[in-house]
């Protein structure tokens, strides 16, 4: 089901204008064991156009297989002119009710919601706000699990139109966040390496952000959950967002990518961040990916 609300294109050509872009998704991933299944998007939403306007989709009372379930879902994407700056604001959100991946993740709701604010003049690099992004009753096998996040984590918006990736005090943030993770004592091999090549990267980034570079940069990831309360379960550790939980896998809260595009027509990349509320990789009892609640906001700014 899906509704829309058109803003008429009023745009002058030979002034700032944008073109909106957004989208989400409640549930998406790959179950490889104990069944090969594909799990296709669901409620899928899209926004990519000068005009603008309201879009949203639902699902309800999903099962794949009795594996993985969820009893509502609904997506929504937006983007109108803002009436503080007369700059442009797009929003996208992603909601999932009653989810139960194997019996072991469960939470009541989840949402990722994600937007971003053009100012008029100068506008190509926006403001991003995560307000709204929730976790509610959350729990790892019936155990309420208490999770803090950091609504700030991206900070403000880069100075002189630098894009996020060529700001320091943003990159010096993931950093460190970075590291407390790469750092840990107990970090499972998989994940070492992972994040090593994650913290490499960053740094390769923070030496280089004060060059004028052309082209995209690779994407980053941080995330808005900044700790995970303590879990009473035999072998459950935690590190920064993740969860690693034996005989199941690893766990990603609050996973954000910040990443570049390059569009029809720009001269220079444009910034895009990417929310997922639970990043699920399964590797025992199952085995394969699910991701739950994702939402993208950017936007391509002229000129």
């Amino acid at each position: 089901m899906a509704t829309m609300t058109e803003i008429p294109d009023t745009v002058d050509k030979q002034t700032p204008s944008h073109d909106y872009h957004a989208e989400a998704h409640v549930l998406s991933g790959h179950l490889q064991r104990p069944i090969e299944q594909k799990i296709e998007r669901h409620a899928p939403v899209t926004l990519k156009d000068r005009r603008g306007g309201h879009l949203t989709r639902f699902a309800e009372e999903v099962s794949i297989e009795g594996l993985v379930t969820f009893t509502k879902g609904h997506t929504r994407v937006s983007g109108a002119r803002s009436l503080k700056n007369n700059g442009w604001v797009t929003l996208s959100s992603s909601v999932i009710e009653g989810l139960n991946v194997f019996e072991v993740i469960t939470a009541d709701r989840v949402v990722s919601q994600v937007s971003t604010d053009h100012p008029y003049e100068n506008g190509h690099v926006p403001h991003v706000t995560f307000l709204g992004t929730q976790f509610r009753n959350f729990q790892v096998s019936g155990l309420p699990v208490t999770l803090t996040l950091n609504f700030g984590i991206c900070g403000d918006r880069p100075a002189n139109g630098r894009s996020y990736l060529q700001d320091s005090t943003f990159l010096t943030t993931v950093e460190e966040q970075t590291q407390l993770i790469a750092k840990a004592d107990g970090l499972p091999k998989e994940l070492k390496e992972k994040y090593d090549k994650k913290l490499a990267h960053i740094h390769k980034l923070i030496s280089t952000c004060n060059e004028d570079e052309q082209g995209c940069h690779e994407p980053i990831t941080c995330s808005l959950v900044e700790s995970i309360g303590e879990i009473p379960i035999p072998g459950v550790q935690t590190f920064g967002n993740i969860i690693v939980i034996p005989n199941f896998g690893f766990v990603a809260l609050g996973e954000i990518e910040v990443g570049e595009r390059m569009y029809e027509g720009s001269s220079r990349p444009n910034v895009y961040f990417e929310l997922t509320g639970i990043k699920t990789k399964l590797g025992c009892v199952g085995h394969g990916t699910v991701s739950t609640a994702s939402a993208v906001a950017n936007g391509h700014h002229h000129p």
